[in-house]
């Protein structure tokens, strides 16, 4: 699937979202902390898979050039 990464890194940023706010919500530092850090890895997860869809883009545009 070409969007798989980025669709889950987005649905990890949104879960990460909501344990922060939980977190914060119920005084729980240990949550509120676990839940930025699912953030950042959500993001850098979607950014990934951003970046391997335009190369693979990339690559079928040249492939497509070649073949003419």
């Amino acid at each position: 699937m070409r969007y798989e990464n980025e669709i889950k890194g987005k649905a990890k940023q949104m879960k990460g979202t909501a344990k922060t706010e939980l977190g914060k919500l119920v005084a729980d530092r240990d949550l509120e902390s676990s839940g930025r850090t699912e953030r950042a890895e959500g993001r850098v997860q979607e950014t990934a898979g951003k970046a391997k869809r335009k190369i693979g883009e990339a690559v079928e545009n040249l492939g497509e050039e070649i073949a003419g």
